[in-house]
Parts: structure tokens; sequence; C-alpha cells
């Protein structure tokens, strides 16, 4: 057999596997609560796995090397700021968010909780919710697809578009018919894959080439800036140092707000299941990310001084790596585990605008259906999204981490303060969340396309500053006192504490 058969036969072996587990969760799946949701009855290492390989898709495999390898460890800062924020977000929202989303008349989407938290009835605040989620997840699946696309072309020389449509049409076929079951079953799997290639790698890699001591030295004498964290922050102008480290790291700040990952604490079978997922979790993150960095780190060395293997893409390191240090059919499972990051991002955003589409826009017209017609409208909901995200990706010369990086901008700015406020003030009026959310994705889109300001500072930062602001001062504004919001805040807090569950009945 060819290099070429035996990748392609180990990567055969995988999709079939993921097709194999939709199939699986299609079985499992009878009404909406199951296909958005799972019944929250995930388990902690089951949910921490599948938020991991959801969140870190092809950003971690391509996105982060390529930009640490045009960069050096400065780009590290991403990670750093994302393992802070990560780890932050399972102490903090994971266990309040499982807890009143069941309390608060079961709310299974985002949009639904807001409304439902704080007893909005106009649907104002449910259908911007939606709308934000649909712009934005659409600009985040693309970035899945150009990754596809970039994939089989680095790999194989496939034509982008037939890359591209592949993996398009795979990771539809499980998500349409299995669900959130199946997009997190599948994320288990993917995420145990995408582990030990990034562990892998780097450490085959680094012995290939002589060594820790010698792959340091050849990376300094390429450039010393290469191992400096802090190179290029300022030129010695401390606040200008400061200010771009912070920009940086504050990709941390997206974790608060975006839909795909938090879904994933609802899905919790209780809210003590949170400590145990953030042990996994945050484990599973650190070593995945320093795998990154240091198959990057490797990758500029190696290809410093074998110019002629040639590495057209950045973003592609990974990938050339792992065919040029292992046999093929090894190499065609560590490219399975790339697969796996892209897919198992875009399966998870799908049901997310999925769950927008159904509970949120279309149930909330008060229109009666059976749990099999909602099912139905949650997978056309599916393929809507996959199409227009489509035509986003038919330009192959979009950077994967800038579509990724306004996507997460975002959501984080978008939602980021609300649940955080929903969660942890009382005095929050829905007026106060719908101004603050929509002036913030205004800043997202204003601030990013401006590239003076964008160059300064990353949009989430100012765009997150003022919605909590405006949310804040708006809600002291408008505040009334609601006796059912007292009573379910307060049965939050009982409920989500790290003692005993105190069982509360979802309205």
């Amino acid at each position: 057999m060819t290099e070429h058969a035996f990748q392609l036969l180990a990567i055969a072996v995988y999709l079939a596997g993921m097709l194999a587990i939709g199939y699986f969760a299609f079985r499992k799946t009878n009404d909406l609560d199951d296909y958005m949701l799972a019944g929250r009855e995930l388990k902690p290492g089951v949910a921490a796995l599948s938020a991991g390989a959801s969140d870190m898709s092809g950003w971690l495999i391509m996105g982060l090397p390529g930009a640490i390898y045009l960069s050096g460890l400065v780009e590290a800062w991403i990670a750093i700021g994302l393992t802070i924020g990560a780890w932050l977000n399972w102490k903090f929202v994971a266990p309040r968010l499982r807890s009143y989303t069941a309390i608060s008349q079961n709310a299974i989407t985002i949009p639904s909780f807001f409304e439902k938290r704080l007893k909005e009835n106009s649907h104002w605040l449910r259908i911007a919710s939606s709308l934000i989620i649909l712009v934005f997840f659409t600009f985040y699946v693309s970035s899945g697809m150009v990754a596809a696309g970039k994939f089989f072309e680095a790999s194989f020389s496939w034509p982008y578009l037939v890359g591209m449509g592949v993996v398009t049409i795979i990771t539809l076929t499980y998500t349409l018919f299995g669900g959130f079951i199946g997009a997190t079953l599948t994320d288990v799997a993917q995420g145990i894959l995408m582990f030990v290639a990034l562990i892998v790698v780097p450490i085959i890699a680094v012995v290939q080439t002589g060594g820790v001591g010698a792959t340091v030295t050849r990376l300094q004498n390429i450039d010393p800036d290469n191992l400096n964290l802090f190179a290029g922050f300022g030129d010695g102008n401390s606040l200008v140092w400061a200010v771009g480290i912070f920009s940086t790291a504050a990709w941390g700040l997206g974790y608060f707000g975006q839909p795909h990952i938090i879904v994933r604490f609802m899905a919790l079978r209780s809210p003590q299941d949170a400590k145990v997922g953030r042990r996994i979790g945050i484990g599973w993150m650190v070593l995945a990310a320093t795998g990154a960095v240091c198959t990057a780190l490797v990758g500029i060395g190696y290809f410093a001084e074998n110019p002629s293997m040639g590495l057209d893409d950045p973003e592609t390191v990974f990938l050339r790596l792992s065919q040029i240090f292992f046999h093929p059919f090894v190499a065609g499972l560590v490219l399975a585990a790339v697969l796996a990051a892209i897919m198992s991002t875009i399966s998870s955003q799908l049901i997310v605008c999925s769950s927008a589409l159904v509970e949120d826009l279309y149930n909330m017209t008060g229109r009666e259906s059976s749990p099999k017609r909602q099912v139905a409208l949650g997978r056309l909901g599916v393929l809507v999204v996959a199409v227009i995200a489509a035509v986003i990706a038919l330009d192959r010369e979009a950077s994967i981490l800038e579509l990724v990086s306004f996507a997460w901008a975002g959501f984080g700015a978008a939602f980021g303060p609300i649940v955080l406020l929903s969660l942890y003030w009382r005095k929050l009026t829905a007026r106060g969340a719908l101004v603050g959310m929509i002036v913030g994705t205004i800043v997202v889109f204003a601030w990013g396309k401006t590239p003076v300001l964008h160059d300064a500072m990353y949009e989430i930062v100012p765009a997150f500053l003022i919605n909590l602001l405006l949310a804040v001062v708006i809600s002291k504004m408008t505040y009334k006192k609601n006796p059912v919001i007292e009573e379910e805040f307060t049965a939050m807090l009982a409920d989500s504490s790290d003692k005993k569950p105190v069982m509360v009945a979802a309205e």
C-alpha cells in the first residue's frame, strides 16, 4: 500500500466509528430534550471531554500551532488565557448554571434560560439571543469547514472543496440523526484521540530532532525571541507591554458566553458533578495545549533546517510533522485526530444553532408540535446553518484563527456578562440584559472590523466591559422586586452548593 493509502485507511476507520456512534445516538433520541440536552444525564467525565473537544477544535491543532510557528512562544498567551478562563468557567458558572436552568422552568437553551430567569414575556431577549447565536455560529462553523478543506489539501493534495465537502457531509450525518447525544459521544472519542496525538507528536518529533537541548539551541539560533513569552510587547514600554499581554490573554473572557461549551454544564447529572468535571477538563486542556505549543516550536527548528520538506501553510505544521515522523498508518490516526478536532466543534455548534431555531424561535410562537416533529425541525435547522456556513467557507484564503477569534469575541462579549450577572446578581433585569447584549455585539463588529482598534486591543475586552457596565446601570434603573425570581435565585444557591444536592422540581 502507498503512504496515502495507509493514511486514508486509518481515516476511513475513524470516520466509520463516528457514523456508528451517530447511529447509536439516533436510537437513543426520542424527543427534543434528548436531541438538545441528552436528558440532563451527562457524567462529569463525559461532559469534560465533550466540552474540551468541542471547545478546542481545529484551532488547537492547526490555528494555535500556526500562530506560534509564525510569531514564537508569545502567542502562547492565548492558551494561557483560555486555560484560566476555562477553570473559572467550570468553577463559577457550571454548578450554578446547571442548577438554575433546571429550577427556572427547565430551560434547555441559553436564550430560553435568559427569558425564564428574568421573567421576560415580550420575547425580545430570547429573539436577540437566538439571532446572535445564529450569526456568530455560522462564522464559527465556517472556520471548521475551512480547516477541513485545508486538512485534505495539505495531507492528500485533494481539492479544497472536496475535502471540505467530505467532512461537512459526514459531520452533518451523525449530527442530524444523533443530536446532542451523538455530538457528545463523538466528542468524547475525539477528545481522547486529540489528547493522545497532541502528546505523542511533539515527544516523537523532539526525539527525532536530537532531544530537548538540541531543539532549544536550534530555536535560539534561528531567533532568540522564539522562546520569549514577552517578545514584541511594547519594546520596553511597561504600559503597552501589559496591555498587549492582557489583550492576548483576554481570550479567556470568552468562555463565560460560549453556548456550545456551557450547554454541557446544563446537561450534567447534578451541580455537584461540576467539581469532578473541572479537574478532568482542565487537566486535559493543560496537557493538550502544551502539546500544541511544543509541536509548533519543534516545527520552527525542523523546517528551518530542512526547507526542502516544505511547509506552505503554517497552520499545517502539526500535519506535516506527523507525516514525516510516523508510519503512514499511524500518521493516518494522527491525521484523524485533526479531523476529530474539527468535526467535534462543528457538530456541537450545529446542535446549538438547531436549538436556537427550534426551541427559541419556532416553539416560542406557541405552536403545538409532536416530539418527532420538533426533532425533525431541529435537524432541518442543522442543515440550514451548515449550508450557509459552507458558502462562507468557499473562500479558502480565510484564516482559521481569524474566523474563530471573531466568533469567540462575539459570544464572549454578548453572553458572558449576562450569564455571570444572571447567576450572581439578583437585580439583573431583562431590559439591562437586552441593551448590554446588543451593544456588546455591535462593539465586537465595529471594533473588530477597524484595523487600528483591533491591533491595539482584542475586541472582546471593550465589548465585554461595555456590556457589563450597561447591563448593571440599566438594571439599577429598571429593577422591581419579583418574588418568583427571588425564590428561584435562593433555591439555586442552595442546590448548587458543594453540600448534598437539594431536590427542586422544575416548574
